[in-house]
This record gives structure tokens, sequence and C-alpha cells, in this order.
């Protein structure tokens, strides 16, 4: 299969490469800049691709004529603190998630809807931070915010390819000790990686517009 990720030059998104491309998956690793990490795999890189850019989505889509994609795995992702009471002074992060969490994924899978062969299938990195129902604690508010607006977003997005057999899934991968989450976390990016991969490979149209954890458990809005 040919398969595309975004954010794959570390955390998650390179350990979904490398598990992806040793098991004989034709991966495409998108980035803005490749580590030395995504480097020393044998794949694909496109780099110098921002995904809250339009130009440089045009131009991903250039990159990729005449390929079809099997699958997207939309992961690239960003985490900023968020002070309530210091809400005015940190609006640029709130955007900036909102940008890179809740819109990129959107506007990179029309950019690429093209290359999606018949019966593709189209990831979602999300969280359960962006749970309605699920929120216990409060806080993260623009994290939670961008997290909860992508998850709309998915379940519009599985309507709007359904008829062309196209499944779309929202996956929570854990707390992942990761850059992301100062390695605070209670699972490593291989663990989460290999819960989602297995979700990914599960994905199809009965199951699309789904927000399921990486262990397999469906989670609440």
């Amino acid at each position: 299969m040919n398969l595309l990720i975004t954010g794959a030059n570390r955390g998650i998104g390179l350990e979904l490469a490398r598990q992806l491309s040793q098991r004989g998956d034709r991966v495409i690793a998108v980035c803005r800049a490749p580590s030395d990490a995504l480097e020393a795999l044998d794949l694909r890189i496109e780099s110098g691709i921002d995904v809250t850019d339009r130009g440089s989505l045009e131009e991903l889509a250039g990159r990729l004529a005449g390929v079809e994609l099997n699958g997207l795995i939309n992961n690239a992702g960003v985490l900023r603190a968020s002070d309530f009471d210091a809400l005015e002074d940190q609006l640029d992060d709130y955007r900036l998630q909102y940008e890179v969490n809740a819109l990129a994924p959107l506007r990179v899978t029309r950019a690429l809807r093209d290359r999606l062969a018949e019966g593709a299938r189209v990831v979602i990195i999300t969280s359960r931070m962006g749970s309605i129902a699920d929120n216990g604690s409060g806080g993260h508010y623009g994290y939670r915010m961008s997290k909860a607006a992508v998850n709309m977003a998915g379940v519009s997005l599985a309507h709007e390819l359904k008829p062309r057999g196209v499944a779309v899934g929202l996956l929570h991968p854990g707390y992942v000790k990761t850059d992301m989450t100062g390695n605070t976390g209670h699972v490593g990016p291989d663990e989460a990686a290999a819960g989602l991969i297995r979700r990914f490979d599960e994905l199809s149209l009965a199951t699309t517009g789904s927000f399921r954890h990486a262990n397999g458990d469906s989670l609440d809005w």
C-alpha cells in the first residue's frame, strides 16, 4: 500500500513511518524538516511542507502526481500551554493549535483527495482531550478546543468521502511519551504506533466516522 503520514519526522509519526515501512508498505513521510532518525529509514521523504500553508499543500499534491494513496494519516499536531488568566496573551498559541490540529487535517485531505484510491483510509490522530463527555479536569483550553473541532471535522469528512468508498477514522494514541508531552506519557511511541496501525487496518466503511482509542476502545464524544 502507498501510505502518507504528516508530521513524520519525530514522535508518533516517526514510529508509524518506521513500523509501516518495515512491514512492507510504501510510506511517504511528510514534514517541514526531516530528522536524522527519519532519514535513516528506507522510505520516501517529502520535506519542506507546512500543513498550514495553501501553497505548500498545493506543492505536495504536485509532487505526488501519478501516485495513488491507499492511506492518509493526518498526524501533525502541536500542544501549547493554556492559562485562563493569561488568555489574551496566549491567543496566538490558541490559533496555532487550531490551524495545525483542527484545520490542517481537513486541508491536507482536501489537497490530496484526488490522490486517494477507491477504498482508501483516512485517519486523523486526535485526542480524547477533545472529548466533551470525558473532560473531567478542565484546562488545556486551546488544545482541547482544537481536538474537539477536528473530531467534528472528521465526522463530516466521513460523510463527504463515503460515496467514494473512503473510510475516515478518528484515533486517540493514548498518553504517549514524546517531546510534545515532555516524555511524561504512559506508553512509548512504539506501542502507541502499533495500536494505531491495528486500528488503521480495521477501519472500514462500516466504522467510518468513529472515535477510538489505539487500544480498540470506543471513546465518548
